[in-house]
């Protein structure tokens, strides 16, 4: 999968795809030479929803509320 390929698919397009490929890995009916590259466009499109994951973590913001009552936003920790 080209890096042009990838850059125009969503989320839930390459979680999708992703999803396929495992489960035709898990199959075991996957000539070993189609596997190989199955794996790698697999590792791929894990790094490319890990970014999109990291990307949207950074935007989402945890809403706090004072003891006075006003409310502020404030970064969410990191997840491990």
């Amino acid at each position: 999968m080209t890096e042009e390929e990838l850059k125009n698919l969503s989320f839930e397009e390459a979680l999708q795809k992703l999803e396929n490929i495992v489960r035709e890995l898990e199959g075991g009916r996957i000539k070993l030479d189609d596997a190989v590259a199955a794996y790698e466009q697999a590792v791929q499109l894990k790094q490319f929803c890990e970014q999109k994951l990291k990307a949207a973590q950074l935007k989402i913001e945890k809403i706090e509320i004072a003891p006075d009552g006003t409310m502020t936003t404030a970064p969410l920790p990191p997840m491990d």
